[in-house]
């Protein structure tokens, strides 16, 4: 029996695409002929993740799940909204979710941990998935907030399922309040969040640069516009006052009364939960945001098709 090399594994699973213990397994059958294992996992179907790999995969699913004072969010992308209704992918979303849960957000230990049941990792699963299903997938990312006493509270937007949907939140309440009144809130405000797509919790966070560039286009504005300097700073100020309302969550107006501050929200929320209640993150997944889909010119597919 020749000898099975972890250097072997690693050549035979970057020629096929398939998972680590099936390039083993296939090793194993074939006496360690690299050729022969590759024709082992196609013809088990395993081999066929390598050539999807160069699909875009936009579609997929967002998942959400909080536990009391932790939660985690993830997102993994595969081609078509089909897949996203396929039980299996869903089972391998809704058990990653709680592995996110377990590494707190941490994305190479929640690849690396053992996917239950399997004998098999996180990524190697994936892998696995994408040779049964017949389309490439991907793990996008994964978040974890958590709290030293308070609520992480979550929210999905266009749920297929519990827990999954299209769009995730993740509310972040530090307090000694009511579970359950900082339980409502955190819900409401991820709402809020998943409507109002805030880039910044507050003030503080706002990335200098942002800032810096859009005080240089108001600039800009403004001195089109022919007045005085001082007027113009004035203008300047007003306006980016504007900007913080549009981008920063403490800022924005809540979508659910459509009049409050949200960090005024927060503050009246004291009286019901018995105790001061602070808004310390949040975070927001919307499925497939910044992946550039390929779109299909079918006549031009056609046309090329016709002239060979």
């Amino acid at each position: 029996m020749a000898e099975i090399t972890a250097a072997k594994v690693k050549e035979l699973r970057d020629t096929s695409g398939a998972g680590m213990m099936d390039c083993k397994k296939a090793l194993q059958e074939c006496d360690g002929d690299l050729d022969a294992a590759v024709d082992w996992l196609r013809t088990k179907g395993l081999a066929k993740a390598a050539k999807k790999s160069g699909r875009v995969a936009a579609e997929g699913l967002v998942a959400a799940v909080a536990e009391g004072n932790k939660g985690a969010l993830l997102e993994v992308n595969a081609e078509t909204d089909f897949v996203g209704r396929n039980e299996t992918f869903q089972d391998y979303v809704a058990n990653v979710a709680k592995v996110v849960l377990e590494k707190d957000g941490d994305q190479d230990a929640v690849l690396a941990a053992d996917y239950p049941g399997t004998g098999r990792s996180v990524a190697d699963q994936l892998t696995d998935n994408i040779a049964t299903i017949g389309e490439n997938m991907s793990f996008r990312r994964c978040a974890s907030l958590s709290v030293s006493n308070g609520v992480v509270a979550s929210y999905i937007h266009s749920a297929l399922k519990p827990g999954m949907g299209k769009i995730g939140v993740l509310v972040a309440l530090e307090s000694e309040g009511d579970k359950a009144v900082l339980e409502g809130l955190g819900k409401q405000i991820a709402m809020h969040v998943a409507a109002a797509r805030p880039e910044f919790l507050d003030r503080d966070s706002v990335d200098p640069a942002v800032l810096d560039r859009e005080r240089a286009v108001l600039v800009e504005q403004a001195r089109e516009s022919g007045k005085p300097e001082e007027i113009i700073e004035k203008m300047i100020e007003g306006r980016i006052r504007k900007y913080y309302e549009e981008i920063c969550l403490l800022d924005q107006t809540f979508v659910i009364d459509g009049e409050t501050k949200v960090a005024k929200v927060v503050e009246n929320a004291a009286k019901d939960a018995g105790a001061p209640v602070k808004l310390v993150g949040y975070a927001r997944y919307e499925l497939g945001e910044g992946i550039e889909k390929k779109e299909d010119d079918f006549a031009a597919e056609v046309a090329a098709a016709v002239q060979g």
